[in-house]
């Protein structure tokens, strides 16, 4: 097909759907099947209800590339508890991926076809903000508590967060949220999944045939100097070091080999900096596991939970005392040959008519100080919060 020009401007504003970074990426819109689940077994569950609904599908996919064909976008909860988790199969998608573009439609389900006619996308307005279920002067409590635990042998690192609400005269355009997003930040993957919008860093797992890919990050500062200030944070290098680590572990039983950086680079955006590591592997080419698969034994990794995991999710339940709902899980596509990405639901927001809950957290180790970590979180809100004042 001929060049589709910008994915986003093509999106309604009724339920869109993306996964775009620098204007490489699926849209989509409509609906024609989804799926819900919670509990521990929610990513095996999706797996198999995937397989079974493109197993009876007949297709015509021309390009053959990761991405065509039927695609469905998926967001799950942070949290086994939490419900929520969800595959959402459009009725049509257009993507765009190395120099070649396409549209996949499906001949029913609900929604607009392909062609069909765009709202202008509404501003914000004027916003007021709220304390969210964890305040943040509770979270400098919860984070204070966490390194005690820490230094008390308990664990070796959490990562906690801490929500703020933002609440608007009138229903809130998701795509004005998502724009802001990727324009302000191009190298981050700009996704919307029912009501969820923000813009990650950061790359849990990709699949592309038998080749696993992840992007880690952990460790973060702010303001100036930042990078040269990263590069010799101990704290820092520690907290990365973590979550390569624990990454890693969990994808080598799946990989047939497995190369893992052994000093992070530095992630440059536009209001923080982090330490970052890009791992790849090599999956059994007789049987690779599927995206979904992938992402059950990856998540969540340090860099979103802690370590030791099981502990560290335990601690963020206990200390948080609030429900994360989707932010800080899997988000992104997978495809029906179990090729797809999924980014980990950071820098976002969960929209709901007019209200917007806005997340951030940041990964917490025995020589954290609560008042630093405060100002990391506060520092990493102002990318959605910038982006739904608009400039």
């Amino acid at each position: 097909m001929d060049d589709p020009g910008s994915l986003l401007a093509l999106l309604p504003d009724d339920r869109p759907i993306s996964w775009v970074r620098a204007e490489e990426g699926l849209v989509g819109w409509g609906q024609v099947a989804r799926w819900t689940g919670t509990g521990p077994d929610r990513f095996a569950d999706a797996d198999e209800w995937w397989r079974a609904f493109v197993e009876d599908l007949d297709c015509d996919d021309p390009v053959g590339l990761p991405g065509t064909g039927p695609v469905a976008f998926a967001s799950f909860t942070f949290s086994d508890e939490s419900a929520g988790s969800v595959l959402v199969v459009p009725r049509v998608v257009v993507g765009r991926y190395g120099g070649r573009a396409w549209i996949t439609e499906f001949s029913g389900g609900e929604g607009a076809g392909a062609v069909r006619a765009v709202s202008p996308v509404r501003a914000s307005g004027t916003l007021r903000y709220s304390e969210g279920d964890l305040p943040v002067g509770r979270y400098r409590a919860v984070v204070a508590e966490a390194v005690r635990r820490m230094r008390a042998g308990e664990l070796d690192k959490a990562a906690l967060a801490h929500d703020l609400l933002a609440v608007a005269a009138e229903p809130l355009d998701p795509r004005y949220l998502l724009g802001g997003l990727a324009r302000r930040y191009p190298t981050c993957w700009s996704f919307a999944v029912e009501g969820l919008v923000g813009a990650t860093p950061e790359l849990l797992v990709r699949r592309t045939g038998d080749v696993v890919e992840s992007r880690v990050l952990a460790g973060t500062m702010w303001g100036e100097g930042r990078a040269d200030r990263l590069r010799g944070s101990e704290k820092d290098l520690r907290e990365h070091a973590l979550a390569v680590d624990s990454l890693a572990d969990a994808l080598l039983p799946l990989c047939t080999s497995l190369d893992v950086p052994e000093v992070p680079e530095v992630l440059a955006l536009h209001n923080v900096s982090h330490l970052a590591s890009d791992v790849r592997g090599r999956l059994d080419p007789a049987g690779p596991a599927s995206l979904l698969q992938l992402a059950e034994a990856v998540h969540p990794t340090a860099a979103v939970g802690g370590t030791p995991r099981k502990v560290a999710v335990d601690l963020i339940t206990e200390l948080e005392e609030m429900d994360r709902g989707r932010y800080a899980g899997p988000v992104g596509w997978v495809d029906s040959r179990g090729d797809g990405e999924l980014g980990i639901a950071l820098r976002c927001a969960q929209l709901d008519g007019e209200r917007a809950r806005l997340f951030a957290g940041c990964g917490i180790v025995a020589d954290s100080d609560p008042d630093t970590e405060v100002r990391e979180a506060a520092a990493k809100l102002v990318a959605v919060r910038d982006a739904l004042e608009g400039d």
